[in-house]
């Protein structure tokens, strides 16, 4: 039985494939980075190549359990299959940082989807977070930030004056600059109700609400400030419609 020691301080990820189970070493805090695709480079994840079967033993896969259940003798990419299917286990470091994260990126759906209705203007992420905070709001790491989204802007409807919206947005920019962001600019639109292309390049539509800075920016940079981006009307906006986008 081949015996290989590896580093106690990593964290191991395992995989059941074709009834049988393996195992890679890695490093601390690199697997969420890889899978984050923060980390990029496989060897600063992998304290070694090498498949087990059980790492806390030492024992390791035979190369024809791995040929014939991976399909492959390349160890590269059986280590990433692995890698990125597998189980493991999060430090109490690494659960706290992905809720961490989680929660800003809840925040930052509801900045891009509501406004506040007294200024017709996108609450900012931090203003939202507080709110979240205030209201004792918690996540879940393993859900979709839009689908929670949902259900925390119920929660700070009690707290504070927030809707969920679309904005009817007017843009109108020179032909000769539309040519270099004609696209961006429809891509950052929900639906389109009028596309005008004569001597100038207007178009209206229905966008998020945290879209309406992207645009604006936008006509403004490639306009050279001739251009315009203009908010000509807000409706209130079905719950539902956040699965749509």
């Amino acid at each position: 039985k081949a015996v290989v020691s590896t580093q106690s301080t990593g964290v191991v990820v395992k995989l059941k494939k074709g009834g049988k189970r393996f195992e890679i070493a890695c490093y601390k805090n690199k697997v969420v980075a890889w899978r984050n695709k923060i980390e990029k480079n496989l060897e600063e994840v992998l304290q070694t190549d090498t498949v087990f079967t059980n790492v806390g033993r030492g024992e390791m896969a035979k190369a024809a359990d791995l040929k014939n259940i991976f399909k492959t003798d390349d160890r590269t990419k059986i280590c990433i299959e692995i890698l990125e299917k597998g189980e493991f286990q999060l430090s109490e470091k690494e659960r706290q940082s992905a809720l961490n994260s989680k929660f800003t990126e809840v925040a930052a759906s509801i900045s891009g989807m509501c406004i506040n209705p007294a200024t017709q203007r996108p609450y900012p992420v931090s203003m939202v977070e507080t709110a979240m905070k205030d209201a004792h709001v918690s996540v879940n790491p393993n859900k979709s930030a839009k689908q929670q989204a949902l259900e925390v802007l119920k929660t700070l409807k009690e707290s504070i004056p927030i809707e969920r919206v679309k904005m009817t947005i007017r843009v109108s920019i020179g032909q000769g600059d539309a040519k270099k962001c004609r696209d961006q600019i429809k891509a950052l639109f929900s639906s389109i109700s009028s596309e005008d292309n004569d001597s100038q390049f207007e178009i209206v539509g229905t966008a998020e609400p945290g879209n309406y800075k992207p645009l604006a920016e936008m006509v403004g940079k490639h306009s050279r400030g001739k251009g315009m981006c203009e908010v000509i009307g807000v409706e209130k906006s079905s719950d539902m419609d956040v699965f749509k986008s």
